[in-house]
């Protein structure tokens, strides 16, 4: 009997709360300070939540990149780099080791190494890096002997474009490891006397028509210049590196947008371009304006204080960034055509966005007030791109050039895409970066960035911290 009152009594409490719920108004409930309904999360992250994301990725990739030779006709493991013949090839995993797209994999992941210490983001780079140097010398042989050799191989003994040089090269200089000299050597005579270019020495390509200039391509190509530079001591490259950076602005670059184009074509009548008149398409895809911004990162990074167009690449990043953050969606994406929000919420362009503008924050080449709230909202985004499997989803699959919208709006998607995996390591590391150098909190709900640590844990606080309203 007493235990039947007892049941009934709690079930009058739990009216009577509910009862009490839904009498909530302005006078009894702070309202304003009631939880939104993020999508996708929102508010300052702590660095395990962000590294938890950055180790996921990194588990992933690692068992889709091994680091192994095998026999192609009998797929059995070739460990002996003496018995290395044209039957020998990487094995393949979902990811190639070659790539562009793994060159900015490499350079994310020793970024999560320099902000995390964690000695397995380096391992899995050096292991990389380590094989591809120590297979060259034999593949090199068989290349000049005629054989016919692993495609992934060739592009480091024998590359053919941008694409097979530049991220990887860049990414190689960073590891700092003497015995990948001879194929940086390699690259960057590749990059600065073979590659094809327009009459002023822009880079350029024969596709999809004569004398395109992608702006894929300054990132493919004019980082690995820059750090070149910073490699040798010698300023050819870092005047070469800025030369293409001013050069692409010059065609791709549209003031009024504060973007750039995707791609340029020169006409031979026209000379200023493809077009009527002044008239030229621009179409702005996410992930090309990523390259470009994450470009410019990369040359300032490594550019000297006293270079003469060091100036001009610093303003140019810093309109950039504006006219990024003013497209950012609520949700801290940014769309596969930047200006056209009709077409979907990009992954991988988001997270080289939250790359460079935290790592503007950073570097004290952005605003922290006006830039650091968009970087976090961004990772935000690309954390929630993450599966438990450290699969990024919503990625843009390769993509080609255009000149209408229906080509970029309709590209698919896919996990194994892999132009995600490096922006989305690169990114929480310079969000680490962000959360140990800044100071973010929230205040009346909304996250702001101080001067300094600011004393309280209020919900709503004044600039200083002090509860004066």
């Amino acid at each position: 009997m007493m235990r039947r009152f007892f049941l009934i009594a709690c079930m009058v409490c739990c009216v009577a709360g509910l009862s009490a719920q839904t009498a909530v108004n302005d006078n009894n409930t702070p309202l304003h300070l009631m939880k939104p309904a993020y999508r996708v999360g929102y508010g300052i992250p702590t660095t395990d939540e962000v590294k938890t994301v950055m180790d996921r990725v990194l588990h992933y990739i690692d068992a889709e990149t091994p680091a192994e030779l095998v026999d192609s006709r009998t797929g059995q493991p070739v460990t002996d780099l003496k018995r290395i013949d044209e039957h020998t090839q990487l094995k393949q995993g979902g990811f190639r080791l070659t790539s562009y797209e793994w060159g900015v994999t490499y350079s994310g992941v020793l970024a999560a190494y320099e902000a995390t210490g964690d000695e397995a983001y380096r391992d899995y780079v050096v292991k990389r890096h380590r094989l591809l140097a120590d297979i060259a010398p034999a593949f090199r042989r068989l290349h000049a002997a005629g054989k016919h050799i692993d495609g992934n191989i060739r592009r480091v003994i024998d590359p053919h474009a941008l694409d097979d040089a530049g991220a990887v090269c860049c990414s190689m200089i960073k590891s700092g490891l003497p015995e990948l000299r001879p194929l940086i050597d390699n690259y960057t005579d590749y990059i600065m006397n073979k590659e094809y270019r327009l009459s002023d020495g822009t880079f350029a390509r024969l596709r999809p028509q004569k004398n395109t200039v992608w702006l894929d391509d300054m990132f493919m190509g004019i980082p690995a210049v820059a750090y070149m530079g910073r490699l040798t001591g010698d300023r050819k490259y870092f005047d070469e590196a800025a030369r293409q950076v001013m050069q692409f602005a010059d065609r791709m670059w549209v003031p009024e947008k504060k973007l750039f184009r995707h791609g340029w074509v020169e006409h031979p009548s026209l000379g200023e371009g493809l077009g009527v008149g002044p008239f030229h398409p621009a179409f702005h895809w996410g992930r090309a304006n990523g390259w470009a911004i994450l470009t410019m990162c990369e040359v300032l990074d490594v550019l000297p204080a006293d270079h003469p167009q060091r100036p001009q690449i610093l303003q140019l990043l810093q309109q950039h960034a504006q006219g990024l953050a003013a497209l950012q969606h609520h949700d801290g994406f940014w769309h596969q055509l930047l200006d056209r929000p009709d077409t979907y919420l990009e992954s991988s362009a988001t997270a080289i966005y939250a790359y460079c503008l935290a790592h503007g924050v950073n570097q004290g080449w952005l605003d922290a007030k006006a830039f650091g709230p968009v970087a976090l909202l961004a990772w935000h985004a690309v954390a929630s791109s993450v599966n438990d499997r450290g699969q990024v989803e919503n990625v843009c699959v390769g993509t080609g050039m255009g000149f209408d919208p229906a080509f970029y709006a309709y590209r698919p998607v896919h996990v194994m895409a892999a132009h995600g995996y490096g922006p989305v390591v690169w990114a929480g590391a310079e969000i680490i970066r962000l959360l140990k150098q800044q100071y973010p909190k929230q205040n009346d709900s909304a996250v702001q960035f101080y001067d300094e640590e600011v004393p309280t844990d209020q919900p709503i606080f004044n600039y200083d911290g002090k509860i004066r309203f």
